[in-house]
């Protein structure tokens, strides 16, 4: 059994064309989606036409959240640049997703944690803004009650994968389209992945057991970073280019 998890796409179409192209290219037909389509000051247009068309099972992200929660005027400047681009076909789309869903009867999929799309599962935020692995007794219980062999989750941007002290193994794919961002809870910190590239991850199963693989894919980044200078964007300019933000 061989399925590959996509993330965090954050409407950027030239990264997840290049990483849905890697998958084929793997020979994997199957593909999860664990939220965070559009939002930023991308394509989420041609992001969400693509997404339709791919039918994947998909699980609704914070972000996916408040595009049909708020008015554009109470939005985030990186929601309100999506919900622009959007028609009422994507967000029908959106209002359909469920917040987590089960696949194949192996893989619990959610955005962020099982009871709240905005709570990092893998990782915590000290004071100062260092973001670090969580201990595992905190992974473990937010996991309490998921029966599955492997749980997906997203939100972090970070690949990540944790084996919990039963077996379980809780897998994080990265970001496809949104390498660097900031947040200001709980406290101001940067999350970095120091690489421009997409990323997604590929979950097997050999025997009894899951493994994960973390693969990065180049496309024509600069492309997307040029387009979030021109729409004001620079802190996403400078993630897209470069995978810092500066």
């Amino acid at each position: 059994m061989r399925f590959a998890a996509i993330a965090d796409i954050h409407g950027n179409h030239l990264a997840l064309e290049a990483v849905l192209a890697d998958i084929r290219r793997q020979g994997i037909t199957e593909i999860v989606n664990l939220g965070d389509c559009f939002s930023g000051p991308l394509t989420a247009g041609k992001t969400a036409d693509m997404l339709l068309e791919l039918n994947a099972p998909t699980v609704r992200g914070n972000h996916d959240r408040y595009l049909i929660e708020l008015a554009p005027e109470a939005m985030h400047v990186s929601d309100r640049a999506a919900h622009s681009e959007l028609t009422e076909r994507h967000l029908e789309w959106l209002r359909a997703l469920p917040v987590s869903t089960v696949y194949l009867d192996e893989a619990y999929l959610c955005h962020a944690t099982p009871a709240d799309d905005n709570v990092y599962w893998l990782e915590s935020v000290s004071t100062d803004g260092q973001v670090y692995l969580k201990p595992l007794e905190e992974i473990e219980a937010l996991a309490a009650g998921i029966d599955f062999p492997v749980i997906l989750c997203g939100h972090t941007h970070i690949p990540r994968a944790v084996r919990l002290s039963d077996g379980r193994l809780i897998v994080n794919p990265g970001s496809v389209g949104c390498p660097a961002y900031d947040d200001d809870l709980p406290n101001f910190h940067k999350v970095e992945a120091g690489h421009p590239f997409a990323s997604y991850a590929i979950l097997e199963k050999t025997g009894d057991h899951w493994l994960p693989v973390f693969r990065q894919v180049v496309y024509d980044h600069l492309a997307m970073a040029k387009l979030a200078a021109q729409n004001g964007r620079e802190e996403w300019a400078s993630g897209l280019a470069t995978g810092w933000l500066r």
